[in-house]
């Protein structure tokens, strides 16, 4: 009898404490049981997807892919089709990745992401130079550009739904990079990439995408650009708003303001998102790559783990962001992460070399993260 009781107690006191649980915004175990996936979830909202690296594609990381195909409908590469992997050398491509890459997609009947066609970044040398070593002519960079494009999109037409045309080409203060693509054609180089990306595969949509997108001197700029650009009858379907994002910036309102001005003018993906929970050694969210700053302990505050305060503002703050992006669904094509699991994120080594960050939402043993219900949960109150 007494056992009875106990048990009896015990029952009650672990369904309070799930109760609890629940109404604090934390793990729903219905939606465990359920098995409910991401994908599944915002499957009537927008595309959810995620990026693949060389190793996932390679399958040396089954398990990361397998995170990848059972919780997202959409993939994009992480590096293997930017323009120096894919054509390091003038007519030498080297495709065997991203076939591997696109077949992964659609074996599984996914969304194909391509990334990126024209980006300063990661563009090699050659591109800008002659066998003089001097900078080339307008006329030869915009064959190559023409060559490059035609090629890379030409092998996947009809396979790549979506493209990333041109990357990074707008300063924060709303200015032209002054890259070499940028030095050598001007601003013509940008309609220059998006008419030979049309040309290549019509039915293919083709993006801007950027980094900052909330800052009201860079919105400025990309909305001034891309109206120019489609007043001149050129092809620019939408724009990609990147989304590394932190626990204390960008403003959403801001964000908000980016996707209504940009809505007005086509599609919106949501890209490369991820929310880093480290310090920034300029506060501030941007995403360039060739900034990097030395290894201090202080930038390094969680080696170990989070403090469960430190996970419940990472919980809060993608459950910000996700609600915004379910009251502009009719804007918002696609939702994508950039990375499968803490463990293969940039921000681990970006913009400090050696830290552990935790921006995404599978951890660095494919777990589901609490923030996974708790998106779960909320695509199924809108």
């Amino acid at each position: 009898m007494k056992i009875n009781k106990l048990l009896t107690l015990l029952f009650f006191l672990s369904c309070s404490l799930i109760m609890a649980n629940n109404e604090a915004g934390g793990l729903d175990s219905t939606v465990i049981r359920k098995g409910i996936s991401l994908k599944e979830a915002y499957k009537d909202k927008f595309l959810i997807g995620t990026t693949l690296n060389a190793w996932q594609i390679r399958g040396r990381q089954p398990e990361e892919l397998k995170v990848a195909t059972e919780n997202f409908n959409s993939i994009v590469a992480e590096n293997i089709m930017k323009s120096a992997r894919i054509q390091p050398n003038e007519g030498e491509f080297n495709f065997e990745l991203a076939d591997e890459f696109v077949k992964i997609g659609e074996e599984n009947n996914m969304h194909i992401h391509g990334h990126t066609l024209i980006w300063h970044s990661q563009a090699p040398d050659w591109f800008f130079k002659g066998e003089d070593g001097n900078t080339v002519s307008k006329e030869v960079l915009t064959q190559r550009m023409k060559d490059h494009i035609h090629t890379v999109v030409g092998r996947y037409k009809g396979r790549i739904h979506s493209w990333d045309v041109v990357n990074e080409a707008i300063e924060d203060d709303g200015s032209y990079r002054k890259s070499k693509f940028f030095e050598i054609l001007g601003e013509d180089f940008i309609k220059l990439a998006f008419e030979f990306a049309h040309e290549a595969d019509p039915d293919a949509e083709l993006y801007y995408n950027d980094y900052s997108m909330a800052i009201p001197g860079k919105r400025a700029g990309v909305v001034r650009m891309v109206k120019k650009l489609q007043s001149e009858g050129v092809t620019v379907h939408g724009i990609g708003m990147q989304g590394h994002i932190g626990l204390n910036n960008p403003d959403i309102r801001e964000f908000e303001k980016s996707i209504e001005d940009y809505g007005k003018l086509g599609k919106v993906m949501i890209t490369e998102l991820d929310l880093s929970v480290l310090p920034s050694p300029w506060g501030d969210a941007g995403a360039e790559i060739s900034d990097s700053y030395e290894y201090e302990d202080e930038m390094n505050p969680f080696p170990d783990g989070l403090p469960g305060n430190v996970e419940q503002q990472f919980v809060n703050r993608y459950v910000e962001f996700f609600k915004l992006f379910l009251k502009h669904e009719d804007k918002i094509t696609r939702v994508a992460l950039w990375g499968v699991n803490d463990g293969n994120s940039w921000k681990n080594n970006w913009p400090v070399r050696g830290r552990t960050d935790y921006p995404l939402l599978f951890d660095r043993e494919n777990n589901p993260k609490p923030v996974v219900n708790a998106l779960v949960k909320l695509a199924s109150t809108k």
